[in-house]
């Protein structure tokens, strides 16, 4: 090793930390995959108390025990996403018939303009029965592991939010606990590392939740002029897919213009659009940068990066948790860099 050139055993060093790094990256995350069960709900919870944290911290600088603070905060968590629920399921109950009676004008217009080629309703509906009967047995047991996937889900919503009360609760004890078990002499490091990720995900958490509500309200008012059926359901929509970052505003955005298109013909989906692509730029530009401005900076490639690594080892969920966990990465890059900056310059 000796005779190698200084620059070539440094490149020799770097590589023997980068694969040392990926190895303990890739070993972790399999773990994760492997106990999702409980991995899922300790993120989700860690998500839920960075976003509650300032509410809890408010009740409690009222003078309110802690657990009546964390039992309140979590309670009004279980009324706001209960709420949401229930005006999407009566939305979509209220204007599903005229949104199905819409789709079906649709198919009959295309079947009456390409009636010669064989395509009819009734053609269509006959091939959708023979298909129906012939993967039937395929049909039951995707329903049962759906039903096993629904209960694993709702088990998991339980266990998170007990874990976030009990977060919010304890949040006060977390930093001696971090430092009775760090390594010796590294307590310090080990805090302000766990601080800095913590308030880089809180930060997000607020951001995105800001900024979500803004865009859910102007795409709302916008759908609501329009006379867009199902607009509340539809916002609401909006309001939940900006937590995944550019693909959520794009598939909740999609949506509003189908169901416009559908319902109230091209001009008004057209207008739709219109209202969909003005929002976004006034996100991208405006209120993210202004927003954002005091958390951790991502560029949106890094951003585009993350969603398709989480997408590919946990779907829907990973799209959900890959952008936090990739600020609080980036927090915890910048706390070493700093304190190594300062070591530097000492």
């Amino acid at each position: 090793m000796l005779l190698l050139p200084e620059p070539v055993r440094r490149l020799a060093a770097w590589c023997a930390v980068v694969l040392l790094v990926a190895g303990v990256v890739y070993v972790g995350i399999r773990l994760c995959v492997e106990f999702r069960t409980a991995v899922t709900p300790v993120l989700l919870a860690l998500l839920g108390a960075a976003l509650l944290g300032p509410l809890h911290r408010r009740l409690v600088r009222a003078r309110m025990h802690r657990s009546l603070a964390a039992g309140l905060t979590c309670v009004a968590v279980v009324a706001v996403v209960g709420g949401a629920v229930y005006v999407v399921a009566a939305a979509l109950i209220g204007t599903g018939d005229q949104i199905i009676a819409s789709l079906r004008d649709a198919a009959g217009d295309v079947t009456r303009h390409f009636g010669a080629a064989g395509t009819s309703l009734d053609d269509l509906a006959a091939n959708a029965k023979e298909l129906l009967g012939r993967f039937g047995s395929t049909a039951a047991s995707n329903v049962i592991s759906g039903v096993s996937v629904v209960g694993e889900a709702i088990a998991m919503a339980v266990l998170a939010l007990l874990l976030v009360f009990f977060f919010l609760r304890d949040s006060d004890r977390v930093s001696g606990t971090i430092r009775a078990l760090s390594p010796c002499g590294l307590a310090d490091t080990v805090e302000a590392i766990a601080r800095r990720a913590f308030e880089a995900v809180e930060g997000f958490m607020r951001g995105t939740t800001l900024v979500a509500l803004i865009d859910a309200t102007c795409i709302g008012i916008g759908l609501l002029i329009l006379d867009v059926p199902g607009a509340v359901g539809l916002a609401a929509l909006v309001f939940v897919g900006a937590y995944i970052p550019y693909l959520g505003a794009v598939v909740s955005g999609g949506v509003a213009v189908l169901v416009a298109l559908a319902d109230r013909g091209a001009v008004v989906a057209l207008w739709v659009l219109g209202i969909v692509l003005a929002v976004q730029q006034l996100e991208g530009h405006v209120l993210m940068p202004m927003i954002q401005s005091r958390t951790v900076q991502m560029h949106p490639a890094v951003v585009m990066i993350a969603i398709t690594a989480g997408a590919s080892v946990a779907g829907v969920l990973g799209m959900l948790l890959a952008v936090p966990l990739t600020a609080a990465a980036f927090g915890v890059v910048h706390e070493l860099r700093d304190r190594y900056a300062k070591e530097g310059v000492a």
